[in-house]
């Protein structure tokens, strides 16, 4: 029995190992993150991700070619994701003191179809939290699905001229932020 289970064991080891894309790793500089992009469509470093329409929690729509001209940290999360909870105030001290000088917009897009406390454990979170940059909800997983998100957080440098630079997974402190804002074009 005990080799029946490491035969079958290895078997789907292998299968696993079979299934799963090699991706191409960014080149991230001085920043040290876990920095690979699936090819999808828009989604390679220097070009344009897909657009995108979502409305926010207070109503208001959100749309990703909206913000062209300004430098977009966009950030994929749910609320009972660790650690997104560790990024959050990261991200929301960031915003307070930079949102007006360094021409720039955070825009972090809820996973809604991954939720699991609905709309009411967003509105907490967000409410815990403090935050107030735009919260997209993703009701329909479509938008996750074009950014080919797996991981989260994971998040979307965006230049001001609306193309990818660079694409981090896991969660980024305060100082991480300011690096790769600073190094956007």
């Amino acid at each position: 029995m005990i080799i029946a289970a490491l035969i079958i064991g290895t078997l789907i080891v292998m299968m696993i190992k079979s299934n799963i894309e090699i991706a191409e790793p960014f080149d991230t500089g001085d920043v040290s993150s876990d920095s690979t992009i699936e090819y999808k469509s828009g989604l390679e470093k220097g070009k344009t991700p897909p657009d995108f329409e979502l409305s926010t929690l207070t109503g208001d729509m959100v749309k990703l070619t909206d913000y062209r001209g300004k430098k977009v940290i966009l950030n994929f999360w749910a609320s009972w994701c660790g650690p997104c909870k560790a990024e959050m105030p990261h991200m929301q001290k960031y915003y307070e003191k930079n949102k007006e000088s360094a021409n720039v917009e955070i825009i972090a897009v809820n996973m809604t179809t991954k939720e699991r406390g609905g709309l009411t454990g967003i509105k907490k979170f967000v409410d815990a939290y403090g935050l107030t940059f735009p919260i997209p909800l993703d009701n329909d997983g479509e938008v996750v699905d074009m950014y080919g998100v797996l991981t989260i957080p994971t998040t979307y440098m965006i230049g001001r001229d609306g193309t990818i630079q660079q694409k981090i997974i896991g969660p980024m402190d305060e100082k991480t932020i300011n690096e790769l804002v600073d190094n956007l074009d």
